[in-house]
């Protein structure tokens, strides 16, 4: 499960790909944030014929929704990896609509867990695009989540998908058949734990993103 991360990562040292083609203004706004929620406005790598950031809504708005404002309409902040492919909500963004989303640690039960050297990672996600009768348009996403290795299964039974550097192309492109979304797979295995870390915290104060 993954409901609550962070990405404290200073703009220059964010992944260059995020870099390439981002909204305007976001570099003058952009400030590290120490605990991001569902709900909240959030960085994702996106591509629709083209690899470039947006600015979404963390919290999955299906694209037939009346009302994407409507609270008591749930909106999944997570999606199970191994059933994405079945489920009517999620099938066409597993096929057309993958993204990445930086962070550079995420909480489980009181505890940060984070790469040991203090690097931006991926998470690997879901996105969707609602558009209103006037032609407004909303971008939402979710967090897509596995089984937990041995460092999270201590905390959690779920934990988020982590994307390897070096292959945000391949993950965030549309696929053209079954073969290619068999192939994804293979990037949602449990990571190693090897090379990260889980530190006890204190409850972090909440601060919505300042660049919206």
């Amino acid at each position: 499960m993954c409901g609550r991360y962070q990405l404290k990562t200073e703009f220059k040292n964010l992944p260059n790909i995020l870099k390439n083609k981002m909204p305007r203004g976001l570099k003058e706004r952009y400030e590290p944030q120490v605990l991001i929620k569902p709900g909240y406005p959030i960085l994702v790598l996106k591509n629709e014929g083209r690899t470039e950031t947006s600015i979404m809504f963390w919290g999955f708005i299906s694209e037939w929704s009346r009302n994407p404002f409507d609270k008591s309409k749930p909106k999944p902040f997570n999606a199970k990896s191994e059933s994405v492919e079945d489920k009517k909500l999620f099938r066409g963004s597993w096929r057309h609509k993958r993204c990445l989303i930086p962070a550079s640690g995420f909480f489980e039960k009181g505890y940060l867990i984070s790469r040991k050297d203090s690097k931006a990672f991926w998470l690997g996600g879901l996105w969707n695009r609602w558009m209103s009768h006037e032609g407004s348009e909303l971008e939402s996403c979710c967090v897509l989540t596995t089984e937990p290795n041995d460092l999270v299964k201590q905390f959690h039974n779920r934990m988020p998908v982590i994307i390897p550097n070096g292959h945000e192309e391949e993950w965030i492109s549309s696929v053209k058949n079954t073969n290619e979304i068999k192939a994804l797979r293979r990037f949602m295995n449990k990571w190693s734990e090897e090379e990260w870390k889980a530190e006890p915290i204190n409850r972090p104060k909440t601060s919505q993103l300042s660049f919206l």
